[in-house]
């Protein structure tokens, strides 16, 4: 990844204290992984940015870099890695997700 997508990276990161890398935008989502995380992310009353890396080849390629995590929806929160939907399921489910922002 080069310098340029990393700072890319880490303002969006920097700007949002939620952060969701997706497919597509939180009214549209482009895949059901992303739907759900959007609509977890929702059900929590989260305020939250995005960017749809179906836009953008070298974001897409640079967050999996950045994050050393293969697939989208990525999560983050308070600029660390949480992880795709099936993870923010499993957490949303259990209630730990919900404290993240405690």
């Amino acid at each position: 990844m080069n310098e340029q997508t990393k700072s890319r990276i880490e303002s969006l990161l920097d700007q949002n204290k939620v952060f969701l890398f997706m497919k597509g935008s939180p009214e549209f989502p482009l895949c059901g992984f992303s739907a759900r995380a959007v609509a977890i992310l929702k059900e929590l009353g989260w305020e939250f940015g995005s960017f749809n890396i179906l836009e953008d080849e070298e974001m897409r390629q640079g967050i999996k870099d950045y994050g050393q995590w293969p697939t989208i929806p990525q999560l983050y929160v308070n600029k660390q890695l949480v992880g795709g939907s099936d993870i923010m399921m499993d957490m949303y489910e259990t209630g730990e997700l919900k404290n993240l922002l405690k």
